[in-house]
């Protein structure tokens, strides 16, 4: 099947009972033996569910993996996968990644003595320096969160495979429909299922798929060691979102191309983050080793940080929001939101400065998102009084 064919079709059919179209919902926390020892292939929804064994064998095929593992919210995706890691191991990631991950990261080290490097993985040879011989992955989030800067995954996970460590990427931004890793030597895939693959912002998930059996069979003993699993409903809302992934893909990148393209020419904005911008630094990557360009759009406001808050709390369109990849359009700060719990140097060394605005472009007319941004970017209607925006630190 091609890949919209699977998005409908791959995993759902489970009810040998009624032959329903659509995956049921088997809320339910226990299943009845056959026999002592004996059952039809579910005993304790913590272990395994016909629900999420849909949703997990849908996420598979999508990505050409072996096996995967859905699990509670995208942080449990990333929790599960550095259970693969002990005291005295290392990971390299990208310097300018997801606020959480950064914590998460930091707080493995701190609590468990796993070592992290964060690194411009852009710079191949930088990488090659901040190897060690404890080095077990590279952590690779490509688009980054929130610069969208392109990573090489083949280039990386060659280095990882030389070095005998796993390739490990971060495919939320762009989905399997715009970018498949396996294809390019990754190991493990993570997503916050939250975002493009369920797509209406109604459920949090998240999943590990891995490209082998071995690495299969560990993350999922793992997340059922841990607790990790995803609820059957949680399981079904992203199992339905999936069906249209394919054409709300198409339109978000449609979009999210016509608001950069706008920017870009903007007076009151400095820089565009898009990679589908010929201006983007990675453009040709991004053409190499995808499939599209995505949704998100990052801009630096050319002004002051009361420019920034008057555009925030000025758009009608776009909410005022965290997460991302919903049908509705998003404007947030990650300075204050979504990065807010990164360490405030290295947020700055990353590029991530006050001024950086990102936006989920959603599906709605482009006009629309047009107008309500060229609204908000009028600074003649700023007042003299200071924003009274909530500046405290959102720590999500």
């Amino acid at each position: 099947m091609r890949f919209q064919t699977k998005t409908i079709h791959a995993g759902v059919d489970k009810d040998s009972a009624f032959n329903s179209v659509i995956t049921p919902l088997y809320q339910t926390s226990t299943f009845r033996f056959e026999e002592i020892g004996v059952t039809k292939g579910y005993d304790y929804t913590r272990t395994s569910n016909p629900t999420r064994r849909a949703l997990e064998e849908n996420l598979s095929a999508l990505e050409g993996g072996f096996g995967a593992s859905a699990v509670a919210t995208g942080m449990a995706a990333i929790t599960t996968t550095l259970h693969l890691f002990k005291s005295g191991d290392h990971i390299i990631c990208t310097h300018d990644c997801y606020g959480g991950t950064e914590r998460l990261l930091r707080t493995y080290r701190d609590l468990f003595g796993i070592q992290i490097s964060f690194v411009d993985m852009s710079d191949l040879s930088t990488v090659e320096t901040a190897i060690t011989s404890h080095t077990r992955a590279l952590w690779i989030e490509t688009p980054s969160n929130p610069l969208l800067n392109i990573l090489d995954i083949e280039a990386l996970s060659s280095i990882a495979h030389r070095h005998g460590a796993l390739s490990i990427v971060d495919n939320t931004f762009l989905s399997p429909y715009f970018q498949r890793p396996f294809e390019l030597g990754a190991d493990l895939i993570v997503h916050s299922t939250t975002k493009y693959l369920n797509g209406h912002s109604d459920v949090v998930g998240g999943a590990v798929i891995s490209r082998t059996r071995e690495l299969a069979e560990r993350i999922q003993w793992l997340t059922n060691c841990l607790g990790q699993g995803a609820s059957p409903f949680d399981c079904w809302l992203v199992l339905r979102g999936i069906k249209t992934l394919a054409p709300r893909m198409k339109e978000h990148e449609r979009n999210a191309h016509a608001v950069a393209e706008y920017l870009a020419r903007h007076p009151h904005v400095a820089r565009v983050f898009y990679p589908g911008l010929s201006s983007h630094p990675q453009h040709e990557l991004a053409r190499r080793q995808q499939r599209g360009f995505g949704g998100m759009v990052s801009f630096e406001v050319r002004g002051s940080l009361r420019d920034v808050y008057h555009i925030l709390r000025s758009t009608r369109v776009f909410a005022l929001a965290e997460s991302l990849g919903g049908v509705e359009s998003l404007i947030e700060h990650p300075a204050s939101m979504s990065h807010a719990s990164m360490d405030p140097e290295a947020r700055e060394r990353a590029g991530i400065n006050e001024r950086v605005i990102r936006l989920s472009v959603g599906t709605e007319d482009v006009n629309d998102l047009i107008e309500d941004l060229e609204r908000a970017l009028r600074f003649s209607s700023i007042t003299k009084e200071e924003s009274t925006l909530q500046t405290t630190p959102v720590l999500s």
